[in-house]
C-alpha cells in the first residue's frame, strides 16, 4: 500500500496486562489483514513500576492459548512525545484516559480515546484490570480486546483510503 503509516499506541496502568495484550492481538489482526506495512503498533503504561519487565505470566498464558505471543514485549512508560508520534493513543480505562489527557498538550492530531469505543459488543467503557483477579479476568480482557481490535481495524479501513497510507 503506499506512503504514510498509521501508528497506534495502547495504554494501561503498568503495561504488563491489558495494553501488551491489545498490542499483540491488534498486531495479529493487522498481520491477518496483510497491512503490517501500513500500521505500526506499540503499548505503554501511565506508571513506571514495571518498565523493562515482560508482560504478566497470566496474561501471556491466556494470550498464548488463543495464538497471541506477548513474550518479546517489554513494559515502557508513555511519554509526551508519544502524542506526536502516534495517530491513535488508546486507553484501556477512564482512569488511564484521564492521565493521558493530563499529559497531552492537545497540540497534535493524535486521537486520544478509550479503546473500547471501537468495540461492537462491549457493554461498558473500560477494559477491567485483571491483575488482582483470577484467570477468568484475563479471558474477559481478551474477549473485549479482540472485539475492539476488529472495530479499530474496520475504523482505520473506513477512514484511510489506500492513497492515504
Amino acid at each position: 500500500m503506499g506512503g504514510s503509516v498509521i501508528r497506534v499506541l495502547f495504554v494501561c496502568l503498568g503495561n504488563i496486562c491489558r495494553s501488551p495484550t491489545a498490542e499483540a492481538v491488534f498486531r495479529h489482526r493487522v498481520m491477518q489483514a496483510n497491512v503490517s506495512d501500513c500500521i505500526e503498533i506499540d503499548s505503554a503504561g501511565t506508571g513506571d513500576w514495571h518498565v523493562g519487565h515482560p508482560p504478566d505470566q497470566r496474561a501471556q498464558r491466556a494470550a498464548a492459548q488463543r495464538g497471541y505471543d506477548l513474550s518479546a514485549l517489554r513494559a515502557r512508560q508513555v511519554c509526551a512525545t508519544d502524542f506526536e508520534r502516534f495517530d491513535y493513543v488508546l486507553a484501556m480505562d477512564r482512569s488511564n484516559l484521564h492521565d493521558l489527557k493530563q499529559l497531552h498538550t492537545g497540540s497534535t492530531g493524535a486521537m486520544v480515546a478509550l479503546f473500547l469505543s471501537f468495540a461492537a459488543n462491549a457493554t461498558h467503557h473500560d477494559v477491567p484490570d485483571p491483575y488482582y483477579g483470577g484467570v477468568d479476568g484475563f479471558e474477559n480482557v481478551l474477549n473485549l480486546i479482540e472485539d475492539a481490535s476488529d472495530g479499530l481495524l474496520e475504523h482505520i479501513y473506513n477512514n484511510f483510503s489506500e492513497k492515504d497510507y
